[in-house]
């Protein structure tokens, strides 16, 4: 907990500790990253099924159910691929305190 408390600071930059975590931060950002084009890869496929001409009741209801969780889905892309770009910005600024000369 000190170290983190060190690096909140900016006494102890130059610690492995920090450093570990950095990259950790950075990892996650890209890990994040993943996931918003997985969810892209997933909105890909409801949009394919959106487009299925079901002409029964059942059939529209089912598209109309579709087209609410891609909705839902693509906010939640939206919000993730923020995140990771904060993540990754936040992880950049740690890496350029770490750098000599700063």
């Amino acid at each position: 907990m000190s170290g983190i408390l060190m690096a909140a600071g900016g006494t102890d930059l130059d610690s492995p500790q920090c450093i570990t975590r950095d990259a950790e931060i950075q990892k996650l950002g890209w890990r994040m990253s993943v996931c918003a084009d997985q969810a892209d890869a997933v909105l890909a496929k409801l949009a394919q099924l959106q487009l299925e001409e079901w002409e029964s009741p059942a059939g529209r209801a089912y598209r109309t159910t579709l087209a609410l969780q891609a909705a839902a889905l693509r906010r939640a892309r939206d919000a993730l691929r923020e995140a990771a770009a904060v993540t990754l910005r936040h992880a950049q600024n740690v890496a350029s305190k770490l750098q000599p000369g700063f």
